[in-house]
């Protein structure tokens, strides 16, 4: 009878360990069902607000061009300056109300940089502040930007944007 209460103890290990492996794995198809049940979550596109500007002074133009998605700004910044190295790279800032503040990494005399910019936008303009800057690791950023003023700033006109 020992043997027997061994071998049974045994058995019963196994079909316990058994049952509960079966459990586990039956609990993991229940849970896909679940899912495949309550439908398969959907891929949204975000599309987001683009906004192109333009401007002259002279013979120096400048394109910027917008994308706003809810938590950032991206875009391309382009300074052509006639008879000068041109300046052109993208933004990636925030927007507060009608300000953005972004860093713009370009290339300029074939070295990369980076520094901050702001525009304040509007239904059919962005113009430039300007503010006093310092450079803080690598990139050159507004001092204090409650003193960016926009006064004096090139001002660029809304246009459409090219497909």
């Amino acid at each position: 009878m020992k043997r027997t209460t061994t071998i049974s103890g045994k058995w019963a290990v196994l079909l316990f360990v058994g049952l509960a492996c079966n459990n586990v794995q039956q609990e993991a198809a229940h849970t896909a069902e679940a899912g495949d049940s309550a439908g398969t979550p959907e891929n949204h596109v975000m599309i987001p607000a683009s906004g192109c500007y333009t401007g002259q002074s002279g013979k120096d133009s400048f394109f910027l061009k917008t994308e706003v998605f809810p938590n950032v700004v991206t875009g391309t910044l382009s300074y052509n300056f006639y008879e000068k190295d041109k300046n052109h790279g993208t933004i990636e800032g925030r927007l507060s109300g009608d300000t953005l503040i972004a860093d713009y990494t370009f290339m300029s005399e074939g070295k990369s940089s980076v520094r901050q910019v702001a525009f304040l936008l509007s239904d059919s303009t962005a113009t430039e502040g300007i503010g006093a800057m310092e450079e803080k690791a690598g990139k050159l950023l507004f001092s204090n930007r409650d003193s960016i003023r926009f006064n004096d700033g090139i001002r660029l006109h809304k246009v459409p944007c090219a497909p």
